[in-house]
């Protein structure tokens, strides 16, 4: 099944996760407000700077499932990165005009400390 929504979210995560980050930008309102795990950020200009830098390590991504309706779409996905295996998220999306306006991502940043942590030489 597909909806407004969910054709988005799709498009959207198939340009970021397919290293075309820069079509993956069209789909996004220049005032997102996205939900992180650090916090919240506001605007596409700091949507970039959060999203672009983990595009940029990321080397797989595996769609687990995606729901969506009018104006809300979920999607639970792994992705493959060169500091770690294996890092599971999801993400809440809202689209308004056929761009994402909310964007709530939930990741576990533990595989990710556990990599810097390694890296820097520093037992867990």
């Amino acid at each position: 099944m597909t909806s407004p929504a969910l054709d988005v979210a799709l498009s959207y995560h198939r340009a970021w996760t397919g290293k075309d980050f820069e079509k993956a930008m069209t789909y996004v309102a220049d005032d997102i407000v996205c939900h992180t795990p650090g916090g919240p950020l506001s605007g596409a200009e700091a949507f970039r700077g959060f999203m672009g830098p983990f595009t940029e390590i990321l080397t797989g991504s595996t769609l687990l499932s995606a729901f969506g309706d009018e104006t809300t779409a979920l999607l639970m996905y792994d992705t493959a990165t060169l500091p770690v295996a294996s890092a599971p998220g999801a993400e809440l999306l809202t689209v308004r005009e056929g761009r994402i306006v909310e964007l709530r991502i939930v990741f576990d940043r533990a595989p990710f400390d556990a990599a810097r942590a390694a890296a820097a030489g520093v037992s867990g």
